[in-house]
């Protein structure tokens, strides 16, 4: 089946949940209200459909190739990238002063996730650029800025992240890529990048590398990382391309999915495996000596998000596969014999459950991020600095709970795909497993889900004592209130489940903040069940408030009289079958740390 972007559903959360309106009132938004969202929507949605989804499938079977350090893209992949260049989607959310739209995050959210469902492989390569225009916008110089940002977001050149090599993984501390400084502004760069996503491929005719490095002579440890640009080819002053820089991709991974997204080995200051010595590639410092991993840590929380909504649009195309499959196939009479024969296999009650769950879990997430997009907008332009100051501690926050829970979601949801395609989903001509195969990755990049936790856990709840974590739990309390003015039976339902389930919340937090330091090995146990605690709540939240807009938008007579029932009925499943878990959740992280660290390290 083809994809259909759920451009209602994602204009429902930015008028109800994250206030567009609101947003378009901010300094340098005036133009972005429903309106404009709405255009561009379905705009992104009618290339997501026809020119991106097609290629999907196309790229799993056809994978990028490598042979002697050149990277191919799957068939299509090349004049794809031309077009979406070309849309300015590259610009959606940079400033116009560089060539882009300048529109809120609210909006480019939604436009990530169509791009991500309709083509996860392909959508990796804007994602990665996005991240470094963000980094050059923050640390990058106004020379810098002039010469990279507006070819990276017209589409002409695109940009990667180069943190991890073979012996250092996560451990960004042990980055082992040297810097010799050549005297001019220019430094000499030698060493080798592992799991560069876009490293190298034919789309784009320079590909910007902003690598993690160690100038001679620099402190160990994280404290001694710098930032370079490093670019494929190196650009002269007029902007035009020059000389061929010595960094080249020796291979590209194998990969369980997302295969048609070449995942490279580069190799900076000799041509690595093609045989042959170099003089060493020749790269920029970005901002300050020592300070890279603070700049690549803007790539790296813009991506985090980005990898959260890749999750949610996994999801939705998951889901989407799934409910058309069980419209179809016919298997079975139902167990209330309210068929004679044989039925669809929607009629069966088990699937029913699966399909709510896929669609709940896509939905929830959903809301999340984009009120959590909103919250961002809103820290960057509003006015008054005290509620720029209280929205970005809400988006900070809310990162790792949209990259970590949003994705650990995709793969539930991808693989009830399968289940709900029975046999026939474990074969491949199907193309339900590719959902599963390509989601598998999301809770690995940009920082594992355990990572995501204990940034949680350590940065963003004990650090402050729980005081934004407690902010949030009280927003949620309000809420509740809001469910009890109610008379409908789904916001009663809601509401004691979301009391449950910010009770649950409060009481980790409290756990968190009390033995943080006392007792560490016991909160980390848990850490990454605290992440998935909070992300359900937090989801359970917002359906709570669709289901009021909804509930309001019934009541007046306003909006889709189907679409909002079915919200209601959705956030009602969210509430009884999937925030009903967040006690379970509270006691496995205070009351069973010691069952984790119980069995002795010689008896795994």
């Amino acid at each position: 089946m083809s994809y259909t972007a759920p451009v209602k559903d994602m204009l429902f959360c930015m008028k109800e949940l994250a206030d567009l309106e609101a947003i378009a009132k901010l300094p340098g938004f005036d133009d972005a209200g429903l309106e404009t969202a709405q255009a561009v929507l379905e705009e992104c949605a009618r290339f997501s459909q026809e020119v991106l989804a097609p290629l999907n499938r196309e790229g799993d079977i056809h994978p990028s190739s490598w042979k002697d350090g050149v990277v191919t893209t799957t068939p299509g992949f090349r004049q794809a990238f031309r077009q979406f260049g070309e849309g300015g989607w590259q610009g959606l959310q940079h400033p116009g002063d560089f060539g882009g739209q300048g529109l809120p995050k609210t909006i480019g959210a939604a436009c990530i996730e169509m791009i991500n469902s309709a083509n996860l492989s392909f959508a990796l390569c804007p994602l990665l650029t996005d991240g470094a225009i963000e980094a050059l916008l923050i640390a990058g110089t106004a020379e810098q800025q002039r010469q990279f940002i507006p070819k990276m977001i017209s589409g002409e050149w695109t940009g990667t992240m180069n943190l991890t090599e073979p012996q250092a993984g996560s451990d960004l501390a042990l980055v082992r890529t040297r810097a010799e400084p050549l005297g001019d502004g220019r430094y000499k760069i030698f060493g080798t990048k592992i799991f560069i996503t876009y490293g190298e491929h034919d789309m784009a005719e320079n590909i910007v590398h902003l690598v993690l490095g160690r100038v001679v002579g620099a402190p160990e440890g994280v404290k001694g990382i710098s930032l370079f640009i490093v670019p494929k080819f190196l650009v002269n002053g007029d902007g035009t391309l020059g000389a061929r820089n010595d960094a080249w991709c020796v291979s590209i991974e194998h990969k369980l999915g997302i295969k048609a997204s070449p995942t490279a080995v580069l190799q900076f200051g000799d041509k690595g495996g093609l045989g042959l010595d170099g003089p060493g590639a020749i790269g920029t410092l970005v901002g300050q000596e020592n300070r890279g991993l603070e700049y690549m840590f803007i790539m790296m929380n813009a991506a985090r998000y980005a990898v959260g909504m890749q999750g949610i649009a996994v999801a939705e195309r998951a889901y989407q596969k799934a409910a058309a499959f069980a419209k179809e196939r016919v298997q079975s009479r139902p167990v209330d014999g309210s068929i004679a024969g044989s039925a669809t296999i929607i009629h069966h009650p088990d699937v029913r459950r699966m399909l709510m769950t896929m669609r709940a879990y896509t939905e929830g997430c959903r809301a999340m991020a984009i009120v959590a997009a909103a919250a961002f907008d809103a820290a960057h332009r509003h006015p008054v600095a005290e509620t720029r100051k209280q929205n970005q501690a809400f988006y900070e926050f809310m990162v790792p709970l949209v990259k970590g829970y949003s994705t650990e979601m995709s793969l539930e949801v991808a693989s009830l795909g399968v289940q709900v395609h029975g046999g026939m989903g474990f074969i491949e001509e199907t193309g339900a497993a590719q959902y599963l195969r390509d989601a598998r990755i999301l809770t690995i990049y940009e920082g594992t889900t355990a990572i995501q936790a204990n940034d949680l856990v350590g940065r963003k709840t004990a650090r402050d004592g729980g005081r934004v974590a407690k902010a949030i739990a009280a927003q949620i309390a309000a809420t509740e209130s809001e469910l009890g003015a109610s008379a409908g039976a789904a916001a009663r339902s809601m509401q004691k489940r979301l009391k449950s389930g910010r009770e649950a919340f409060e009481q980790v937090i409290d756990f968190v903040v009390r033995e943080g330091n006392a007792n560490p090995n016991a909160v980390f146990a848990g850490s990454v069940s605290y992440l998935m605690l909070g992300g359900n709540v937090m989801a359970g939240w917002q359906m709570a408030r669709a289901l009021l807009a909804a509930e309001h938008g019934l009541a007046v007579g306003a909006g889709d009289t189907a679409f909002l029932e079915a919200k209601i009925a959705t956030a009602r499943f969210y509430a009884e079958h999937l925030l009903s878990k967040a006690p379970g959740l509270r006691d496995a992280i205070v009351e069973g740390a010691d069952s984790v660290t119980g069995l002795s390290l010689e008896a795994f």
